[in-house]
């Protein structure tokens, strides 16, 4: 049986994606010739903000006094988890030397970037948890300066909750800004900061063109589209806690695709039937931005078996990938393309968004076919290095002169020579080009 289309998307992120390159490269251009006036005109115009753009010590303290003890504590409870965890991510990665012949040795250091550019939004929604996952993993990794920009609300500034996150996560500067007015200011080091090395963090669609058009001038996690989730679910999971899982994704945003793969008929028209009175009972903008993803984005695809389910994932790569079925240890084994994977009813993708620790910054739009989330690893150059003694680089020596020449780089080859000379005097090698 070929795959079945319970339930087809009319749209996807990338039909209706909306063309910001030139707005965005306008702005870029203006910020990075006008400096730190120019980036203070465009917070004016964008976030609508008068305050103070670096956020000062006193200010951070009067934020972090207006956050009751038990968010206090809840975001502690995710920053404590989310370092752990970055830790364990850091140790599995050493520095190490290996002696590839006698006398020739080669070795990596994993060197952290100098500065980190974090983003947390503050538009819709106060991410709270994408400070701390920013902040705490680029700590944990080394880097030398941090800084965490959010957007700040007219009047009010950046959400209290926000900035006492990226206090006890250990941001170096709090920026009082969002959007490609932000990203700027930390590419381009305005405002006293050192210019980012690497940018990382979720952001709207503006932020996620800044930061590809930017890439390659510094480091970036990845270029993000809406967040997407899919579960796979077989006959022995709860239709209820499916269909609630699945909108918990949707209320991201209006685009924000999430799919139910099964091999169980009964199970999906189930779920199907209970999501619309879930969404329902949201509240406001979560109701809309669900029901928009759930009626144009939303898929519910019926296989014949599980292997076929498996390779349906493997296709879709998702972003967030949840199983709820029999036998999760086969899964495991089996799912290869994912952002993050949720084995099992006890777990969810909410879990990973805010506090199970690790790292909620993940591939959108399939591009988990290549690629993992944020982690310690995303800030550190894996450098090699090599010394040799004199009788270690002989062979070497000969094989790079008469591989030069056979490729036409005269100047390589004598690099070869001058050292075979200079340490084999009266030797005679045949370093001639390869017939």
């Amino acid at each position: 049986m070929a795959r079945e289309y319970l339930k087809r998307a009319a749209k996807t992120p990338q039909s209706d994606a909306v063309d910001v390159r030139e707005n965005v490269e306008a702005i870029l251009y203006a910020i990075e010739n006008g400096g730190d006036a120019a980036a203070l005109e465009y917070a004016a115009k964008f976030d609508r903000y008068d305050g103070n753009i670096v956020l000062t010590p006193d200010e951070i303290d009067a934020a972090a006094d207006r956050v009751p003890q038990k968010l206090r504590d809840d975001i502690r409870f995710a920053h404590d988890n989310v370092r752990r965890f970055a830790e364990a991510q850091r140790a599995t990665l050493r520095d190490m030397d290996y002696e590839i012949a006698p006398g020739l040795v080669a070795g990596q250091k994993a060197i952290p970037v100098n500065a980190a550019g974090c983003y947390a939004p503050g538009g819709r929604y106060s991410h709270v948890a994408s400070a701390v996952m920013t902040v705490t993993t680029a700590k944990v990794a080394g880097c030398g300066y941090v800084t965490l920009a959010s957007p700040p609300r007219p009047g009010a500034g950046i959400h209290p909750a926000i900035v006492y996150a990226a206090r006890i996560c250990g941001a170096d500067t709090i920026l009082a800004m969002g959007g490609v007015q932000a990203v700027a200011s930390m590419t381009f080091g305005l405002f006293g900061l050192p210019p980012a090395n690497i940018l990382v963090g979720p952001g709207n669609q503006f932020v996620a063109e800044a930061k590809r058009i930017l890439f390659g001038r510094v480091g970036i996690d990845m270029v993000a589209g809406p967040t997407d989730s899919l579960i796979l679910a077989d006959g022995t999971a709860d239709p209820h806690v499916v269909a609630t899982d699945l909108v918990s994704q949707a209320e991201h945003g209006y685009n924000s695709p999430v799919w139910l793969v099964t091999d169980d008929r009964a199970l999906a028209e189930d779920v199907m039937d209970r999501v619309p009175d879930l969404i329902a009972d949201l509240p406001g903008t979560n109701r809309d931005n669900a029901a928009a993803a759930w009626r144009d984005y939303a898929e519910v695809i019926l296989c014949h078996e599980r292997e076929a389910m498996a390779a349906c994932a493997d296709e879709y790569a998702p972003e967030h990938l949840t199983v709820q079925a029999a036998e999760l240890d086969w899964w495991l084994d089996r799912l290869t393309c994912y952002g993050s994977l949720f084995l099992g009813e006890e777990t969810t993708v909410s879990y990973g968004d805010k506090a199970a620790g690790p790292n909620h910054v993940l591939p959108t739009s399939r591009a988990a076919g290549y690629t993992g989330g944020l982690s310690v690893h995303k800030f550190l150059k894996i450098v090699t290095w090599q010394r040799a003694t004199r009788d270690g680089a002989r062979g070497v020596a000969e094989a790079t002169a008469r591989i030069s020449r056979l490729e036409g780089m005269e100047g390589h080859a004598r690099a070869a020579d001058v050292r075979l000379a200079k340490y084999f005097p009266g030797e005679n090698f045949d370093l001639s080009a390869h017939d």
